[in-house]
């Protein structure tokens, strides 16, 4: 089918970068007291200790509390359940990559054309996830939250600006979730881990990708 969508009425206009989020799920982590703030340190370094012994797997409430000997209460209540321990963990890492598609040098940063920074943002997206697989994987939250949760929204927001200054006449939000579905971690484990697929093919499938999107039509 070759013609194009409808465009479809945006409810929000959004003329610049959508703002730096964090990943995790608590807001009050800028007012942590210093003690609660090396308490919530020292769990994650725990758990981060458990992942390179054990893998993922290793990684549960009760190890990571036996870990830092502290009560397994203190574990969900500073982090609520494993899946928000996980996240806790691709935090910092999720910052860094933010803060390199919102505001770092381009083609992944400002300065460069949507386009050549569609290409950027997916290759270093697949660069994380394979890097962070397991963790990733772990950390990915159900279908009821999947689409809800601020970085999954700040990723589609990129993308959304992007494509709107790519393709004027286009229907962004769909093509936007069509994007990142390519960038999903569990496709990327099994084209990866069960397909075989090397990261390179990834990173050249998602260039064509872009390309084709974006291409300009008759």
């Amino acid at each position: 089918m070759s013609m194009l969508l409808p465009p479809r009425p945006e409810p929000e206009e959004r003329t610049g970068e959508p703002e730096l989020l964090q990943l995790g799920t608590t807001g009050d982590e800028p007012c942590l007291r210093a003690d609660a703030a090396r308490n919530r340190a020292r769990l994650l370094d725990a758990a981060a200790r458990l992942i390179a012994e054990h893998g993922v797997a290793g990684v549960t409430m009760e190890a990571v509390a036996a870990a830092a000997n502290v009560g397994k209460g203190t574990v969900f209540r500073r982090f609520g359940d494993r899946t928000g321990l996980l996240t806790a963990l691709l935090d910092h890492s999720e910052q860094k990559m933010q803060a390199a598609f919102l505001s770092g040098p381009p083609p992944l940063g400002p300065g460069a054309p949507p386009v050549e920074r569609l290409r950027a943002f997916g290759t270093a997206m697949l660069r994380r996830c394979v890097d962070q697989l397991d963790l990733q994987l772990a950390a990915e939250p159900g279908p009821d939250r999947r689409y809800s949760l601020p970085v999954h929204r700040v990723h589609h927001s990129h993308l959304l600006l992007l494509l709107r200054q790519a393709l004027p006449r286009a229907d962004h939000e769909l093509l936007a979730h069509t994007l990142m579905g390519y960038l999903n971690p569990a496709l990327v484990h099994h084209l990866t881990r069960q397909r075989g697929v090397p990261l390179a093919r990834l990173e050249d499938g998602w260039s064509d990708l872009v390309d084709r999107v974006t291409a300009p039509r008759p």
